[in-house]
């Protein structure tokens, strides 16, 4: 099956089909065209980059990179990005990708809500912090073009993500005091989610 965004296509194969399917069932709309968004943000940045990178690694790191947050695989001991990560090898198991594989699905989740990876030492982790960052809190935008932006949220509206999104970290803080999203919601971040110009989009 082939998805297009403005000029970035993806053709899905069977993992990334049974991904999507996934995230569409358990993270509700918003969350869902997160993930979404969040691939297409990365590949649209790889693109223009002229950067060769692993289109179903990235995707179904993308459709599962927040299922942690979602009641029925919240982990209460566990930073949703450590939890997702071993949702991850769970998942990809299940597919029979090798163990390296199935590592590297997990390492990408766990990584994006680290300091950033240069995209020389690993692209698809750099992708996927790329992605997410422009969608949470329009960090880069000015990287791509306004026509693909506004593709991009017509085919996948925001439907206040944003909102959701926050009320999301602010309960992982209240729960794990020491993960990154609790450092996160100490800061600016809220403000800035809240703020994203996706919205005016």
């Amino acid at each position: 099956m082939l998805i297009e965004v403005a000029d970035v296509q993806v053709h899905l194969g069977r993992a990334m089909e049974v991904a999507q399917s996934v995230s569409a069932e358990y993270e509700g709309d918003a969350l869902y065209h997160h993930s979404m968004r969040s691939y297409f943000f990365g590949a649209a940045w790889a693109q223009g980059r002229g950067l060769d990178f692993d289109h179903e690694l990235l995707f179904v790191a993308a459709m599962l990179h927040d299922l942690a947050l979602t009641p029925p695989f919240d982990s209460h001991t566990l930073p949703f990005e450590e939890a997702g990560s071993h949702l991850a090898r769970v998942f990809a198991a299940g597919l029979g990708w090798p163990r390296e594989r199935r590592d590297r699905a997990a390492e990408l989740i766990v990584l994006h809500m680290r300091d950033d990876v240069e995209p020389e030492r690993d692209l698809e982790s750099r992708l996927l912090q790329v992605g997410t960052s422009a969608d949470v809190s329009g960090t880069g935008l000015d990287a791509f073009d306004p026509h693909f932006i506004a593709a991009l949220i017509a085919a996948y509206p925001r439907l206040g993500f944003a909102e959701s999104f926050v009320r999301h970290f602010h309960d992982q803080a209240e729960r794990k005091p020491n993960c990154a999203a609790a450092q996160l919601v100490a800061g600016s971040w809220p403000d800035r989610a809240v703020a994203n110009p996706l919205d005016r989009v």
